[in-house]
């Protein structure tokens, strides 16, 4: 058999939240480090340089090619600049990660105004801002795909109010932004992963929470970064070339159904 070509080579990405909140792998940093496993030329953005500096020795590493981009995208400012840099340094653009997001606990009686506000603006304001400068490039292009990154609690109850909110915002979007945009060939897809364990969830989690949490979902395994990762790079490559529009549930089964209660 012929080997077999990296499936994003030639392509350049945008992966936004590419480092990790503490030691192991997040979700942006597994991707990151998949895409340019798969050939892709990676501009690596976080707000702390540090972190996409880590992510970037990773895939050095494994002598792949990438750029560090230090910025708020929650800011239009700050995003309309890393699309300029990604064009200027690569000359053109056909992958947009918006990987950014967090959330707080809390019911509509305990959230306050504050946390509400800053939550929107990072779950959403980002896809806004990244995806309003980089579909012209795109569309130069002649064409890309854009992965947003949701979560199951937007699909479903969850204890996170505004987070579940943020990230029903975020399908909505993913969904408009598939319709407006696919005459102009760019594909938009969003993955929703389920209780996968990162540092951004490790810290503060007992093991006796995290043990519920594998035994929530069906296959009766943990998620990892690496899991949601793999998901990104079909939805980013040629192969998915008909898919768009769509939710990809990356949870081991929780959403079709509940066995018991985690957190």
């Amino acid at each position: 058999m012929p080997e077999r070509r990296p499936r994003l080579e030639g392509k350049v990405a945008i992966v936004t939240g590419a480092g990790s909140r503490g030691p192991g792998v997040g979700n942006g940093k597994a991707t990151a480090v998949l895409f340019a496993r798969e050939g892709a030329r990676v501009v690596l953005v976080d707000h702390v340089a540090a972190r996409a500096e880590e992510t970037q020795a990773m895939i050095r590493e494994e002598g792949g090619e990438s750029l560090v981009c230090v910025a708020d995208v929650t800011r239009e400012a700050e995003a309309r600049r890393v699309v300029a840099t990604t064009v200027a340094h690569y000359g053109r653009l056909d992958i947009l990660h918006n990987n950014v997001g967090f959330g707080l606990p809390g019911s509509v009686l305990e959230v306050s105004e504050a946390d509400w506000d800053r939550i929107m603006a990072v779950n959403l304001k980002g896809i806004l801002f990244c995806s309003k400068y980089a579909i012209p490039e795109m569309i130069r292009g002649g064409g890309g795909a854009i992965i947003n990154v949701a979560s199951v609690a937007g699909m479903r109850g969850h204890g996170l109010v505004a987070y579940a909110a943020a990230k029903g915002g975020v399908i909505a979007l993913t969904r408009t932004m598939a319709v407006q945009h696919g005459k102009d060939n760019i594909r938009v897809n969003c993955i929703a992963p389920g209780p996968v364990y990162t540092p951004l969830v490790a810290a503060g989690m007992t093991p006796e929470q995290r043990e519920a949490r594998r035994l929530s979902v069906p296959l009766e395994r943990e998620g990892t970064a690496w899991d949601v990762a793999w998901a990104a790079v079909y939805l980013a490559s040629d192969e998915a070339r008909w898919v768009t529009g769509v939710v990809l549930p990356v949870d081991g089964g929780l959403t079709a159904t509940t066995r018991q209660r985690y957190r």
